[in-house]
């Protein structure tokens, strides 16, 4: 059994930071403790200091395109971009095509992933009007959620059925995954805007998906998650008025979370102007009043931190507004966004790691990960503090080649990232086979 010692780092954990050392056998950490290891080692041994060491992140929710759209993306390609960012277990959503809505589908995109991934998966099951029989026979322990689009959507997954909607709260064995924008509201607004503004810029896509879209539809879940009792995860929230609509209590006594992206702590409408399509995404950007109160309520009302990372063609964002599909890429800069917002005083590295790691194994109940613990997978990351980077194309990993964070001067640099035990990237490049697992959930 491989061993391996990773020795003089700073720990980073939710209850503080310490210099320590971590013990890998196989693909688990057998020990964490304080202190610098001085005894004999057999076994590789990694000198970690000067630098920070925390759990992998668990990014809840991505787009990795494949199958079907492997023009924009695909699971090499973005896993690369994963583990390039400190990533080590994604959660995939089902717009591809076809789009994932049987469990046949799920197994599909499954064995893909087993394939080609770079990082832990799990695979979303998606809603759609009449597959509720799929939903009910999903097993908990192997399907990370339940996808619900109660807004806008592609590939026939918007449930707009007032019953088949209660039924999927009501009936749902695992936690429901809602994005929440009113499609009435939202269709109504583009009717009146493409009048009133054929020749839009991106300035004015918070204004066709306003904060009356998102509330409205985040409130309704919310209410149907009470009256059913459901385990319910309202993804990308982006406005301060969606707040109210969460406890302010910590996230495992929760059966209601809410999460945010990085994309909509990081950015604002004032950077539609340089931005423009680059930063299109639904739900929108939202006002600087709405990303501070996001970045208030961390750790509070709002309980993980995600990408909804999107990747779409450069020549497809180059089209004008109307035509543009919304969605960027950011899972290789999560991390790094969130470790500035830290240095920032946005939030402490304990924060981060709480709401990148611990918190998303609580919410979905993930087998052993998520935390520096004895006994749990060694998915790792180790990050060289105060070393400035400014990004460049060729720091790019993601398939489509761009990113709205090009340019972005960072203060972090991702070291090493460790997936079940095994050094997966080395700060430069892929140093590993693929060894990742799909992820096994405790239900």
């Amino acid at each position: 059994m491989a061993r391996t010692l990773i020795n003089n780092g700073t720990i980073i954990s939710t209850e503080g930071r310490f210099e320590g050392y971590i013990i890998i056998e196989g693909d688990t950490i057998a020990e964490v403790a304080k202190g610098r290891y001085d005894s004999h080692f057999d076994g590789t041994i990694v000198d970690a200091r000067g630098k920070y060491i925390m759990p992998g992140v668990i990014d809840t929710h991505v787009h990795f395109r494949e199958p079907g759209l492997t023009e924009k993306a695909d699971w090499t390609s973005e896993s690369i971009a994963a583990v390039a960012g400190g990533v080590t277990t994604v959660f995939d959503m089902p717009n591809t095509k076809p789009v994932t809505v049987t469990l046949d589908d799920v197994e599909r995109k499954a064995d893909i992933a087993a394939q080609k991934s770079y990082v832990n998966y799990s695979i979303f099951l998606g809603a759609t009007n009449d597959n509720l029989k799929d939903i009910k026979r999903l097993d908990p322990k192997t399907v990370c959620g339940v996808k619900l689009f109660m807004g806008s959507s592609t590939g026939g997954m918007l449930v707009n059925d007032n019953y088949t909607l209660s039924a999927v709260f009501a009936e749902s064995p695992v936690i429901i995954s809602s994005h929440c924008e009113s499609e009435l509201r939202v269709a109504a607004n583009m009717a009146e805007f493409k009048q009133r503004y054929p020749d839009a810029t991106a300035i004015i896509h918070p204004q066709v998906r306003d904060t009356e879209a998102c509330y409205s539809s985040s409130a309704l879940a919310v209410e149907l998650a009470d009256k059913y009792g459901s385990r319910l995860n309202v993804a990308h929230i982006t406005t301060a008025q969606e707040l109210t609509l969460f406890e302010d209590k910590p996230t495992p006594d929760k059966k209601i979370t809410a999460e945010v992206t990085a994309s909509h702590l990081w950015f604002c409408d004032e950077d539609y102007a340089t931005l423009g399509n680059f930063i299109k995404c639904n739900p929108a950007v939202k006002t600087r009043a709405d990303r501070d109160a996001l970045r208030a309520a961390l750790g509070r009302r709002i309980d993980s931190i995600v990408t909804d990372h999107a990747p779409h063609t450069l020549t497809e964002k180059q089209r004008p507004y109307w035509e543009a599909p919304s969605g960027m890429p950011m899972v290789e800069f999560s991390l790094s966004t969130a470790l500035e917002l830290c240095k920032m005083g946005v939030m402490s590295y304990e924060m981060a790691v709480r709401l990148m790691c611990n918190a998303p194994a609580d919410i979905y109940n993930i087998s052993h990960r998520g935390y520096l613990k004895s006994g749990y997978k060694a998915d790792i990351v180790i990050i060289e503090p105060d070393v400035k980077r400014t990004i460049a194309t060729s720091d790019i990993h993601s398939k489509c080649g761009w990113s709205p964070i090009l340019g972005t001067t960072f203060s972090h640099r991702i070291a090493a990232t460790y997936v079940n035990g095994r050094q997966v990237w080395n700060g430069k490049e892929i140093c590993s086979d693929i060894c990742s697992e799909r992820v096994i959930f405790d239900r």
